[in-house]
């Protein structure tokens, strides 16, 4: 079918607006500028449309905190009938050096809380994943306070790279299928080193 649903993974809240765990956020929010849509805020999530080559897509954020977010992914899908490989979720991953992107048909969550909760509550890790590098995670400093910490002034150039490509990531997949796209070997944007 190809994909109907694009989920950026975030913590709501001004506070959390910037932090490194809110990129899945940052990146639906150009899409939304992108292609002039207005995400409307209902209950537990924010969600816009738009028309991308022909195909009417739903763009989400889950308004439940990253360790919820698979409760509004699993609402929006069954009321709107939407199977799980038809959902693309773009994820932070501080595995991974900010400038790489990682897409999957599928995987396990990798230990990410976003994509865990995802997988609980539609009962399958069988939905495609983008991942976009937010690291690495600084030597002696723990994961969990360094993905609710800002980007540095540093990481700005990059970071605006880094967003305009998962984006582009996003739309080739939405026109041509998770199943037919590929990264470069190195999965890197271009600028990053």
């Amino acid at each position: 079918m190809g994909v109907r649903l694009v989920v950026g993974l975030g913590n709501p809240g001004r506070e959390h607006l910037f932090d490194r765990h809110n990129l899945g956020f940052m990146v639906v929010d150009l899409l939304a500028h992108e292609l002039g849509f207005t995400l409307h805020t209902r209950r537990d999530l924010a969600v816009g449309r738009a028309n991308v080559d022909g195909a009417a897509v739903a763009f989400l954020k889950p308004l439940t905190f990253m360790n919820l977010s698979g409760l509004a992914v699993q609402q929006y899908t069954r009321t709107k009938s939407i199977e799980p490989r038809d959902v693309l979720v773009v994820a932070d991953d501080f595995n991974l050096k900010l400038g790489t992107l990682r897409l999957r048909v599928r995987g396990s969550s990798g230990g990410h809380k976003g994509l865990e909760s995802i997988a609980h509550w539609l009962k399958t890790e069988e939905f495609p994943r983008l991942r976009v590098g937010i690291g690495p995670v600084p030597a002696g400093e723990d994961a969990r306070d360094f993905v609710l910490r800002r980007f540095s002034r540093d990481d700005a150039t990059l970071l605006a790279d880094v967003k305009k490509a998962a984006a582009a990531v996003v739309l080739r997949a939405i026109c041509t299928g998770v199943e037919n796209l590929t990264l470069d070997a190195a999965g890197t944007v271009a600028g990053a080193d």
